[in-house]
């Protein structure tokens, strides 16, 4: 049994996965398999030839799976914890890159924190090629590590929303598995709330993985994402039923734990909260307004930050208000520490 599975759920874009895979297998750690599952693309025989290609190049590494029905984003995670064979998870976008020495540096901080349950990584966007990164996502500027409860739940739950990079325990996620949220493209939240609740959680600053800008989203072809979400566009719809839900996992694990977590994890999210209002400022001014009071119905206006945010986005625009962020986080070399999940 490996130490690391790198999963890799695909849909669509088999012209970038050769990168991806070749960022993965020039790892110098030996330790990892890759599994990939394809999930009923258009693209599908062109990933199956990607994949064929690298098969023979790396004998024994690549596991490939096609999935018999479109499972969707949800669905395909959870399928891909299902078939992995590591001790844990780490889950790369199909159209991303895998940093040098990322697993290495993964395989070191479970050497050093045995037992841990999610390791939250740093990561960077690009545009177009990797040499033009446009800003890092780096939360803390040191290593931390935190202890099983309703800290390290409400920490890790934000922080998992891209999964690049991100690792879980697999006998842990698989013993959580559920298709309860099939259709919101957070399970992952579910996986990490309900983990994190027993196991340590280890930020790292090193940056594991780089998260390729621009992608064309492929949601809403799943029959548990049709009429939720819309192939190739960001509408102000998905956007509060992407938001909804996951206040709804939220919900699930305070639930399911008995830990005060939802509010906590709520008033983390309102506080950078700029992303999920700037998704939607290139709409018409009365649709963007709409879609802010229906964030704000949420929950998420109860910190002065969301006002901020909508302020900026109005005031300055979203190419203004972007160069302003990126550079207080260029100024600082990490995140600003804010909210109340620190």
């Amino acid at each position: 049994m490996p130490l690391i599975t790198v999963c890799i759920p695909c849909y669509n874009r088999a012209s970038v996965l050769p990168a991806l895979l070749d960022s993965v297998l020039g790892q110098s750690f030996a330790d990892y398999d890759v599994l990939i599952r394809e999930d009923g693309s258009p693209e599908r025989a062109a990933i199956a030839a990607v994949v064929h290609d690298y098969r023979q190049r790396h004998p024994g590494r690549i596991t490939y799976i096609e999935n018999e029905a479109n499972l969707g984003y949800d669905g395909n995670i959870r399928a891909l914890v299902d078939a992995a064979r590591g001790e844990y998870c780490l889950f790369m976008g199909n159209d991303d890159l895998m940093c040098e020495g990322a697993l290495a540096t993964v395989a070191d901080i479970l050497s050093r924190h045995p037992g841990t349950g999610v390791v939250v990584r740093s990561y960077a966007a690009f545009d177009g090629t990797p040499d033009t990164l446009d800003q890092t996502f780096r939360y803390f500027p040191e290593e931390r590590v935190f202890a099983p409860g309703a800290d390290a739940v409400a920490v890790a739950f934000r922080r998992s929303v891209v999964i690049p990079g991100m690792v879980v325990r697999r006998e842990d996620a698989q013993s959580v598995a559920t298709d309860r949220f099939d259709g919101v493209l957070l399970y992952q939240l579910w996986l990490v709330g309900r983990i994190a609740a027993h196991r340590a959680v280890v930020f790292t600053p090193q940056i594991l993985a780089l998260y390729r800008n621009g992608g064309i989203p492929d949601f809403g072809n799943a029959e548990a994402e049709r009429g939720k979400f819309v192939p190739a566009q960001h509408t102000p719809e998905s956007s509060l039923h992407f938001m909804r839900g996951m206040v709804e996992i939220a919900e699930a694990v305070e639930s399911a734990e008995g830990l005060p977590v939802r509010a906590r994890i709520v008033s983390d999210v309102a506080a950078y909260s700029y992303p999920i209002l700037a998704i939607q400022a290139d709409k018409p001014l009365g649709t963007f307004v709409r879609y802010c009071i229906g964030l704000a119905r949420l929950g998420f206006a109860r910190s002065p930050l969301f006002f901020v945010y909508f302020g900026s986005l109005l005031l300055l625009g979203p190419r203004r208000s972007n160069a302003v962020i990126r550079w207080i986080k260029a100024r600082l070399g990490y995140t600003p520490a804010l909210g109340s999940a620190r």
